[in-house]
C-alpha cells in the first residue's frame, strides 16, 4: 500500500508546538498509509478501530493508545459505528527536548526506536483522566509548556507500569501489566491477571516467564506490596485493612511477602517513613 508523508509545517505552523484533533473514523478501508515528520499520540475514545501497518493490521479498542514516531507508516479505519479517536501531534523539538531533560524516557514510548508504533492501554478510570487532560490541552496555549504538561504525567505513569517489559512484548501483556496496578485486579491474584489478559492461565504464565522472567503470581504480589507500601506511608489504615485490600487476608502471609519485598516488617516500614517525613533527623 502506497503512503503519504505529512509535514509538521502544515499541522504545527509556528509558533505551535502541539495540536489536538478529535476524529470520527469511516468504515471504508484507507487507500494508503501515511507517515509524518512529527510525533503523534493517538487513542481510541470509543468504538473499535483497525490499525493498518506496512506489515499487517491490528484492532484497537477503547482506551488503546499508539505512540507514533516519525516515519511510522500507518492508517486507521472504523470497525464499529461512531468510532472516534483523539490525535495529539507534537513538534519534534518538544519530544527531543523531553528526551534530553528526562533520560528515563530513553528506550520507551516515543523514544523506543521500535519499527512500528508502540501500543499501550488505559482502563476506564485512566481514560477518563486522559480525556480530562486533553480537554485542558484543547483550551490551552499550544506552546511547549502545555505540550509537556500534558505528555509527561502520562509517560511517567506508563513507565511505572511497563518499565520492565521489552519493546517486543505483546500488546495484551502490556495492557494486562498496566491493568494489574488496579486493586480490583491484583486483589484476585494470578486469576485476576489472567482475566484482564484475556488468555488462558498457562499461556499467560509461559509468556510472562519469557518476557519478565517471573510468574503471574510473582508480578501480582509485587504490585500488591507496592500498593501496601503507599498505604502504610500515606494513611493510618490498619494492617488488617491494608492486607485485605491487597487480597491477602492472612496477616502472616502478608508480613512474609512485605518483608521479602521491602526488607522490613509493615510496622517498621510505616514507622520509619512517617517519622522521616514529619521529624527528619
Amino acid at each position: 500500500m502506497a503512503h503519504l508523508t505529512l509535514s509538521h509545517t502544515l499541522i504545527l505552523p509556528p509558533p505551535a508546538q502541539v495540536h489536538m484533533a478529535r476524529i470520527t473514523l469511516g468504515r471504508k478501508r484507507p487507500k494508503r498509509l501515511h507517515d509524518h515528520d512529527f510525533y503523534e499520540l493517538v487513542w481510541v475514545q470509543n468504538g473499535v478501530a483497525r490499525h493498518h501497518l506496512a506489515n499487517g493490521s491490528e484492532d484497537l479498542s477503547e482506551g488503546d493508545l499508539l505512540f507514533v514516531h516519525p516515519g511510522h507508516a500507518h492508517a486507521l479505519q472504523a470497525r464499529a459505528d461512531e468510532t472516534m479517536v483523539v490525535s495529539v501531534a507534537f513538534h519534534p523539538d518538544v519530544i527531543d527536548g523531553m528526551a534530553a531533560a528526562h533520560p528515563r524516557l530513553g528506550g520507551h514510548l516515543f523514544w523506543s526506536g521500535a519499527g512500528q508504533p508502540v501500543r499501550a492501554s488505559r482502563d476506564i478510570r485512566q481514560l477518563a483522566d486522559l480525556n480530562h487532560a486533553a480537554l485542558r490541552l484543547e483550551r490551552a496555549t499550544r506552546d511547549r509548556t502545555e505540550a509537556e504538561a500534558f505528555l509527561l504525567p502520562l509517560c511517567a505513569t506508563l513507565l511505572d507500569q511497563v518499565s520492565d517489559l521489552p519493546p517486543d512484548a505483546p500488546g495484551w501483556l502490556i495492557a494486562a501489566c498496566a491493568a494489574a496496578q488496579d486493586p480490583a485486579v491484583f486483589r484476585d491474584g494470578a486469576a485476576g491477571f489472567a482475566r484482564v489478559a484475556g488468555r488462558a492461565h498457562p499461556h499467560v504464565s509461559r509468556t510472562m516467564r519469557r518476557y519478565l522472567g517471573q510468574t503471574p503470581s510473582d508480578y501480582v504480589n509485587t504490585q500488591r506490596m507496592a500498593y501496601a507500601a503507599r498505604r502504610l506511608t500515606g494513611t493510618s489504615d490498619t494492617l488488617a485493612e491494608i492486607a485485605a485490600d491487597c487480597g491477602i487476608p492472612n496477616l502472616s502471609h502478608f508480613h512474609k511477602l512485605f518483608r521479602a519485598a521491602h526488607g522490613q516488617t509493615p510496622a517498621q516500614y510505616r514507622q520509619a517513613r512517617q517519622r522521616d517525613m514529619v521529624q527528619p533527623d
